[in-house]
């Protein structure tokens, strides 16, 4: 799995969609299964069955391989919300407290994302973007880091 990195910006919005496509693409084959797309869903605590994964990629795959590459992957973000909600559903996947991301529910993300980072390194994370100084970041905070 790919390591996170914590950009203090990203270059584009195709750039932060690509790192958001290597966190589904589990074996780093370009790809995204069914069986990856399942397991994304379950490391932020939502079910999705076998049979609804395989509609979703069934419904996006444009070459009929049953897997999703990255320009199928823009037209499943590109469904829904805008940038705000899709910044909402992200940050949503690292906050442990309501409201904020703490060092220690970076961490755990982290780690579902199979990035291991000490406690004190999330802290130093932390850090860099939280602008007034409590210690977490909060969606404000998050929304600069992400812009």
């Amino acid at each position: 799995m790919e390591h996170l990195t914590i950009s203090p910006r990203w270059t584009s919005r195709e750039d932060e969609l690509r790192e958001v496509f290597r966190y589904f693409d589990g074996d780093g084959d370009g790809k995204i299964s069914a069986s990856e797309l399942r397991a994304y869903f379950g490391s932020i605590g939502e079910y999705m069955s076998h049979e609804e994964a395989e509609a979703v990629i069934k419904d996006l795959d444009a070459d009929g391989d049953s897997l999703l590459d990255f320009e199928d992957f823009l037209q499943l973000m590109g469904r829904g919300g805008g940038d705000d909600e899709d910044l909402k559903k992200a940050f949503e996947m690292f906050e442990l407290e309501k409201g904020v991301i703490t060092p220690r529910s970076l961490q755990r993300m982290l780690h579902r994302l199979g990035d291991s980072k000490s406690y004190h390194e999330c802290v130093t994370m932390i850090q860099v973007f939280d602008t007034d100084g409590n210690g977490v970041v909060d969606f404000n905070e998050f929304h600069r880091m992400m812009a």
